[in-house]
């Protein structure tokens, strides 16, 4: 099969139920696009293929016609696992050189999930330090390049992930997001990334208790993403706060005839968006308006301002950490991590948390008051065409239409749903820039309710689809 490597993970399970392919032929496919690639994209610190090709192979006898051992909903299918994420006994440096010799000593919730329903771990995908960038480079693991444009990063901070999947080197990966780190390198990548509601995918402690933060799946289809994401919803006892009954997407999703969709390129303008984004996001809209839905521009406004306030007062205390646990040792921390500290500290001084939860409050009844009239909000995920590699953006900023944004945060438009936290987004791509990066459009439900968004992704995928011909992949 041409291009084994980029077979959807549907595709790949209908294939090994019928025998035409095995898990071992889809592992070594993988394994040697891998070889290939990763000296160019570097979105692997850490690989397990052995371990990896005799779980393929106990696969493929579960998969035997004279097996009695049935096969698992993800039998078989290589996943690659960001580096934030705990695996007992692998490797646990959160991109960091303060970690550069932490073994996990347990497996998070929905990675354990994800493992017990067939998914083979065969690699750990990079991220930039403590997963706290737009971007994905460290000390300890190097530069990871966007395969569609090497010149430029696949975006953060589930960056590796983001570059694993885009040059086919695996099938699935995991992401988590408690700014855009899903959505940012799915966008940057051309990939479907899914930021579930808090709470629907059970996280581990004490993180689980951060309504920013998520984590859910990335992948190269709208049904592949669907079948990440009902393997790892549903309430776990290690999680709380993870939410019951499961919520299970339907394997078959309804068009979009009647659903009514709001549009919002710039949030009211105090937003910097690139005319080409701009362009793909209105021809994605459009696109969902010729399937049959009901398609707004908007005025929504949510001042970019109180965004910037109110995400600050909330990181402010994970970044006294950081400032705290690199006081004289500096040298061994990424100068993109200090210079986001002091930004963000900055920003938030003199705040009390009463005034973050008011700054919540409003960005969240804002959005609130659009999601109540339509069934889903669609806009862009970031304003930017894509930030280049290595670079840490400490002493210039990011230009958007002529408009220099200072902190590159600042370019990106997904942390709104983080502080919406319940609305389920999900990134789907538009098409490309003129430099060769995807762009990406955010699909933000009502609280709640994922199957919406999922719907719209699907129907837009139907009439542009992506990835399944050579001609819409990366030429790496």
């Amino acid at each position: 099969m041409s291009d084994l490597h980029y077979i959807s993970a549907t595709d790949a399970l209908a294939a090994f139920k019928a025998r035409t392919l095995s898990p071992v032929e889809l592992m070594d496919a993988v394994i040697a696009r891998a070889a290939e690639v990763e000296p160019t994209i570097n979105a692997f610190y850490e690989t397990h293929y052995e371990e990896a090709r005799e779980s393929a192979k106990a696969a493929e006898v579960r998969y035997a016609k004279n097996s009695n051992e049935l096969p698992l909903p993800l039998d078989g299918l290589p996943t690659a696992v960001k580096g934030e994420e705990p695996v007992s006994n692998q490797g646990w440096t959160l991109g960091s050189l303060y970690m550069k010799d932490e073994v996990a000593q347990f497996t998070a919730p929905w990675i354990e999930r994800l493992q017990g329903a067939g998914a083979i771990v065969h690699a750990r995908t990079t991220l930039p330090e403590f997963a706290m960038s737009y971007f994905c480079h460290s000390k300890i693991d190097g530069v990871t390049r966007n395969p569609w444009n090497t010149d430029y990063t696949p975006g953060g901070s589930s960056g590796g992930a983001g570059a694993s999947l885009a040059a086919g080197t695996t099938t699935l990966a995991t992401g988590s997001d408690v700014a855009g780190s899903i959505r940012v390198p799915a966008s940057f990548c051309g990939l479907v990334g899914f930021k579930p509601p808090y709470g629907r995918v059970p996280m581990w402690a004490p993180f689980n208790l951060d309504v920013y933060c998520h984590v859910g799946p990335m992948t190269r289809t709208v049904a592949d993403a669907v079948l990440m994401q009902n393997i790892a919803a549903g309430p776990h006892v290690a999680d709380a706060v993870s939410l019951r009954p499961k919520y299970v997407l339907p394997e078959h999703l309804e068009d979009v005839r009647g659903l009514r969709l709001a549009v919002s390129i710039d949030f009211g303008g105090s937003w910097p968006v690139d005319e080409e984004i701009r362009k793909n996001t209105l021809a994605a809209a459009a696109a969902l308006r010729s399937a049959g839905a009901i398609v707004e521009e908007v005025d929504l406004v949510i001042e970019r301002e109180d965004v910037k306030r109110a995400s600050a007062i909330h990181f402010a205390p994970f970044m006294s950490w950081v400032q705290e646990h690199s006081a004289g040792r500096e040298s061994d921390a990424s100068e993109y991590l200090l210079h986001a500290a002091q930004v963000l500290i900055g920003r938030a001084k003199g705040a009390t948390a009463l005034e973050g939860t008011e700054l919540e409050a409003k960005i969240s009844g804002t959005i609130n008051q659009v999601l109540e009239r339509y069934d889903a909000l669609l806009c862009p995920t970031l304003g930017s065409r894509g930030f280049i590699a290595g670079d840490d953006y400490i002493d210039h900023g990011v230009e958007v239409n002529g408009e220099v944004v200072d902190f590159y945060w600042d370019s990106s438009l997904t942390i709104p749903f983080n502080i919406m936290s319940r609305c389920p987004v999900l990134n789907v791509p538009t098409g490309l820039a003129r430099n060769g990066v995807p762009t990406g459009m955010q699909i933000v439900g009502r609280t709640y309710d994922d199957v919406t968004t999922f719907r719209i992704g699907a129907a837009l995928e139907r009439i542009n689809p992506w990835f399944d011909v050579a001609a819409r992949r990366p030429k790496i």
